[in-house]
């Protein structure tokens, strides 16, 4: 009988009934419950009651401190975005150059393959096998000693003169 009033003590207070069925316990006698009884809610005693306000006719005063308040947040926000930004551009103006130096290199070295592969065609274009493939084709041979003309290779002018 003695943990029992300990007991009632570390229950929570909406476990708790009234203080006339609490001093019987405390005493040691058990008062018979009705089975048929409630146990009270919890908070049934409040009661709320919506009252209506009208503020229609009140005038709102302009407050002069809040006017100063509110351009010194403006100021330090100001203020603060340009720190942010002037912290943050160099490093995202590092990383964009960066994208753009990689993005030359890579192009750097499909130019470099296309330069190489128009090496290799041309020189496969100028070999002298082909040359000379196309020129039996098209019926060109070289021409014999007695066709060749050779001009005046003195450097004389008088052929170059009209009269």
């Amino acid at each position: 009988m003695a943990t029992l009033p300990t007991f009632l003590a570390t229950l929570p207070a909406f476990f708790r009934t009234t203080d006339e069925t609490r001093l019987p316990v405390l005493s040691g006698v058990m008062p018979e419950r009705d089975p048929f009884q409630l146990r009270a809610l919890p908070q049934e005693d409040v009661f709320f009651h919506c009252k209506i306000i009208d503020n229609s006719r009140l005038v709102r005063e302009a407050d002069p401190q809040a006017r100063g308040a509110c351009w010194s947040a403006i100021a330090a926000a100001s203020v603060l975005l340009v720190v942010l930004t002037s912290v943050l551009v160099p490093n995202v103006a590092g990383t964009l150059a960066g994208y753009r130096l990689q993005a030359l290199r890579v192009e750097e070295r499909q130019l470099l393959d296309e330069k190489r592969t128009l090496e290799v065609e041309e020189a496969q274009l100028l070999s002298p096998q082909r040359l000379e493939t196309l020129a039996q084709g098209q019926n060109l041979v070289a021409p014999l000693p007695g066709q060749v003309v050779r001009l005046n290779a003195k450097g004389d002018s008088a052929v170059a003169m009209v009269k």
